[in-house]
């Protein structure tokens, strides 16, 4: 990973490796910039050939600091600084937002915010917090992206689930007017009391909904399939992901006091989904875990859907 996380700080807990400067309380806007290292600017610069030949339609996006170039894109292409992404972040939430971690990956070509809204929730007897996930490129791979993650406090399990009565992500390209693109999620992520109005429904039937272990071993078999075709070494590893799955769900000290029932079942999904280290961890396995906290988990919305068609 330390390939790919080019520099961040976080607060608190040590993330990806210990990679990154700690510090001990989340800081506002300003200093988040200068701790994550991203307070510098794109400028885009005009191609051209070896031998002097203009290449038209396309620019290239260079970091000022260093002149690194960090990607090739169309004349089309409008940039979003981070300070700008920031400056957005803090006009969209408001006084007290702090900034939980930051930083650039891939030599700067993506960055990231994440900000903890000041909002706490307590449903079904448990402290949810709501964070806002910010993720931006330089390079023309994607666009930008912001999602609304809710995160269960005592295990910092990710409840990101896809509800269809509302809304948590929104994103853009970076071409046409990026200013009133930004000003468009406003209607998507100002509607965070939605989404957690709606998961809140979600959880309370999911509370209400009674599992017998053998449904509950069933969905686990629904999750981790074996092929018929699986070599003997597939087999194991699907059954040990299957035996970690269990202790998850019937072992977990957090988790015994919820009683046998669709949302215990979802938050052990969930547990495995966040915390599980792969069986073959390649090196960007923490920049796709923390991809999907952005465009949701499939496993943690497919076990969802499970208990929901119950």
């Amino acid at each position: 990973m330390s390939a790919n996380v080019e520099t961040m700080f976080y607060t608190r807990t040590t993330p990806w490796h210990g990679l990154g400067t700690k510090v001990l309380e989340a800081p506002t806007s300003k200093g988040a910039l200068v701790l994550a290292g991203l307070n510098w600017k794109v400028l885009q610069k005009s191609l051209s050939t070896e031998d002097g030949l203009p290449v038209p339609g396309f620019k290239a996006n260079v970091r000022e600091t260093d002149h690194q170039v960090l990607g090739v894109v169309t004349d089309r292409y409008k940039v979003v600084q981070n300070e700008d992404a920031f400056a957005f972040t803090d006009a969209l939430l408001g006084e007290g937002v702090t900034y939980e971690t930051a930083g650039s990956l891939q030599e700067g070509r993506r960055t990231w915010i994440l900000a903890k809204l000041p909002q706490r929730y307590i449903i079904s007897g448990d402290e949810i917090t709501p964070y806002l996930v910010f993720m931006n490129s330089h390079d023309g791979s994607c666009g930008i992206k912001a999602a609304m993650t809710p995160i269960r406090v005592v295990c910092s399990n990710t409840l990101n689930m896809a509800l269809s009565q509302a809304k948590r992500s929104w994103s853009a390209n970076h071409v046409g007017d990026i200013g009133s693109k930004l000003n468009d999620v406003q209607y998507t992520l100002l509607c965070a009391n939605k989404y957690m109005e709606e998961l809140g429904k979600a959880i309370d039937a999911l509370q209400h909904r009674r599992l017998s272990d053998k449904r509950v071993l069933e969905y686990m078999d629904t999750l981790f399939p074996i092929a018929e075709n699986a070599s003997e070494q597939q087999k194991k590893n699907i059954l040990r992901m299957k035996e970690d799955m269990k202790m998850r769900y019937f072992d977990a000290p957090d988790l015994k006091h919820m009683g046998k029932n669709a949302y215990r079942f979802v938050n052990a999904v969930s547990d495995f989904a966040t915390h599980a280290k792969p069986l073959k961890e390649r090196t960007n396995y923490r920049e796709n875990q923390f991809a999907r906290v952005i465009d949701g988990n499939a496993m943690i919305d497919r076990a969802y859907d499970l208990v929901k068609a119950a």
